[in-house]
């Protein structure tokens, strides 16, 4: 927060640690318990007077109200000037010091009254806000059963090692990341990606603490320990980059910390007045008015509410924003440029037909393609080994790049690569037809004659059409970035609703064309995090696909969508575009309340006791609007979206 607010930095120094803070409810809030306190002697002081009391009664008090409220500010305060630092804590102490000498009691008293709850009502919702986010920590459970020696024992997480073993309950939920050894089963991963749908899980699969195990009992190897594991990492980070500043927060910082000095210089000035007119009392009491009326804590605080409140609230449904600075630019992105292969498809290639020519059979052509492909680790390999029954002994097996690969078999030259590298021959218009449909083809060529094609196809998400329509709707444009070929990629493109598609590119291509794109509109690229590096960077936002467990990931963009479910893209815009309103919002009702307080506080036409009233409950509002950011609907989130049967011939 801005020093200019002089609030949370004030409170460092208190002895409270963070934790403790962040445990406490609204009614052990210190600062709301002084003001609690203030405002029950304030009251009896008011009754007392209207009972005809005697000032001996009503004096004490109204001063004891003062000390008590203003406890919790004016200690910090005189600490931060110490350091030479000033903030609105510094024009309340003047004002409340201004109005005592004026013997003003019961308006000195009314200020710091008024202040200190504000400063609770700013207090509780930053850790409320926090809390929030910190309770994805609480799904992981107080115990965990390891095997030990042969063994099952009950130990808590904070004992896991890497390389236990943990068994795992129907029900039960993890305590830690791991590697499944024994045992099938479904996973809710809800609370940690934001997706509904359970996720099948078996013998080598990754799984992360606080998923809740389905219907079968496992047997899981720790690989992480419980202060290092998914769930406390993305707690973690995002803590960390709560701070991080956006432009509209730099600017109301910017603008708190030019304003107090310049609140000070105005009110030594009006005093300076006083003394020239002849009338020094009421232009010193009029300067007091004056600190209150133009003290921008509003402002500083109106930001980072609703910054962490925001981030708290996304992070809930599996969405990781990366503090106000990306969440701010994620508000303005107009053109949305998405990779195709794991974003708008499943990562999932299969082969659906082959061709063959002459005698060769779909077998044959089948076997010598994954006779080549056999140690490859690309995903259109691993969809032709999966397909094929045999092997073909092929040696002497060499990668081209960005066109095949060739071996020997038999003496023979064999080949399998891209049509052009290939000549397709009486195959040509079997290959157009299988990219026309939306797959990859590949061409297989044994002692130079072509002898068959192999269509490839990673089919699209089922919710892919339906997410591109809502972006569509909601004002963006969209755009397809991908290495495949320019008829396959536009095939895919118009099943998913995309007309504008970039095909044929390298990892350095797609970041000069992000680059393109943000000369025309503030531009966001959605990948998978790793391959898509170069474009992730370049782009005014970088968002991360299935990002759950990816290190790279996490730590490298700017937004990171933790599950695999595309719905959560136009769901975590919509949040962004709408907490930017927010912040502005907020931003413009505290300049604006600035802006009528002065000229009514210099001319006496308020006084102090209204500016305090007015301005305090112009900080509830903008605290109360700031916290509006960390409601999220999930109403829209996790819509199905089944592919129409006339999409069905190219998905």
């Amino acid at each position: 927060m801005s020093d200019a607010c002089g609030c949370s930095d004030e409170k460092t120094g208190t002895g409270e640690s963070e934790e403790a803070a962040e445990a406490a409810g609204f009614w052990q809030v210190r600062e709301v318990r002084a003001a609690a306190v203030s405002g029950f002697l304030l009251l009896a002081a008011w009754i007392a007077s209207l009972a005809g009391g005697p000032q001996w009664l009503t004096l004490p008090l109204e001063i004891a109200a003062l000390v008590i409220a203003a406890w919790t500010f004016v200690p910090s305060t005189l600490r931060r000037l110490a350091k030479g630092k000033i903030g609105v804590g510094t024009l309340m102490t003047i004002a409340a010091a201004g109005a005592v000498a004026l013997g003003q009691y019961e308006e000195a008293a009314m200020l710091a009254f008024l202040y200190a709850i504000s400063e609770g009502l700013e207090e509780y919702s930053m850790a409320k806000t926090r809390r929030g986010l910190r309770a994805l920590l609480d799904l992981v459970p107080a115990e965990a059963t390891v095997l030990r020696g042969g063994i099952e024992i009950t130990v808590p997480p904070a004992e896991l090692t890497p390389g236990d073993r943990m068994v795992v309950r129907p029900g039960e939920r993890l305590a830690t990341d791991g590697r499944i050894i024994t045992g099938r089963t479904s996973l809710d991963t809800s609370a940690l990606t934001g997706e509904s749908v359970p996720v099948e899980a078996g013998p080598g699969s990754e799984v992360f603490a606080g998923s809740i195990n389905g219907t079968g009992p496992l047997e899981v190897e720790v690989t992480s320990t419980a202060e290092n594991n998914s769930l406390a990492r993305i707690v973690h980070i995002v803590e960390a980059e709560q701070s991080r500043k956006g432009p509209g927060q730099r600017l109301a910082d910017s603008i708190a910390s030019k304003l107090v000095p310049g609140i000070l210089i105005a009110a030594v000035l009006i005093i300076v007045f006083g003394f020239i007119v002849g009338e020094p009392l009421l232009w010193f009491e009029r300067a007091l008015v004056v600190l209150v009326a133009a003290s921008p804590c509003a402002l500083a605080i109106s930001v980072p509410v609703t910054v962490v409140a925001s981030v708290g609230a996304a992070s809930r449904i599996g969405v990781l924003i990366k503090g106000g600075g990306a969440l701010e630019t994620l508000g303005k992105i107009r053109t949305i440029a998405l990779d195709k292969t794991g974003t708008l498809t499943r990562n999932k290639p299969a082969v659906i037909e082959v061709a063959a020519t002459g005698t060769a059979t779909r077998d044959h052509v089948l076997a010598l393609a994954a006779g080549l492909e056999a140690r490859s680790e690309h995903p259109l390999a691993r969809a032709i080994l999966a397909a094929a029954e045999d092997r073909a002994p092929v040696t002497d097996v060499d990668t081209i790049p960005g066109a095949g690969l060739e071996g020997r078999l038999d003496g023979r030259a064999i080949r399998l690569g891209r049509p052009g590298w290939i000549d397709a021959g009486p195959l040509a218009a079997e290959v157009k037809r299988m990219q026309h449909a939306g797959a990859t083809a590949v061409l297989i060529e044994d002692d130079g004659q072509v002898i068959g094609a192999i269509a490839v196809r990673d089919e699209l998400r089922p919710e892919a059409r339906e997410v591109i329509a809502r972006l569509g709707a909601s004002g963006y444009t969209t755009a397809m970035l991908t290495g495949d070929n320019l008829i396959t990629a536009t095939a895919l493109g118009k099943a998913a609703g995309i007309t504008e598609v970039h095909a044929d590119l390298r990892p350095e291509d797609k970041a000069e064309i992000i680059r393109t794109l943000q000369n025309r509109q503030p531009t966001a690229m959605v990948g998978d995090g790793v391959n898509d590096a170069p474009a992730l960077a370049t782009a005014d936002t970088g968002i991360a696909m299935g990002a759950m467990g990816t290190d790279v990931a996490i730590e490298t963009a700017d937004i990171a969508l933790m599950g695999e479910d595309l719905n959560h893209l136009p769901q975590v815009l919509d949040h962004a575009r709408r907490t930017r309103r927010i912040m502005l919002q907020n931003v413009g009702l505290s300049l604006l309340l600035i802006a009528v307080l002065i000229p009514l506080a210099l001319f006496g036409i308020l006084g102090l006791a209204a500016v305090v009233l007015i301005h305090e409950l112009a900080e509830i509002v903008v605290i109360a609007n700031g916290v509006r950011a960390g409601r999220i609907s999930r109403k829209t989130a996790f819509t199905s979206a089944q592919p129409s049967p006339a999409l069905e011939p190219s998905v």
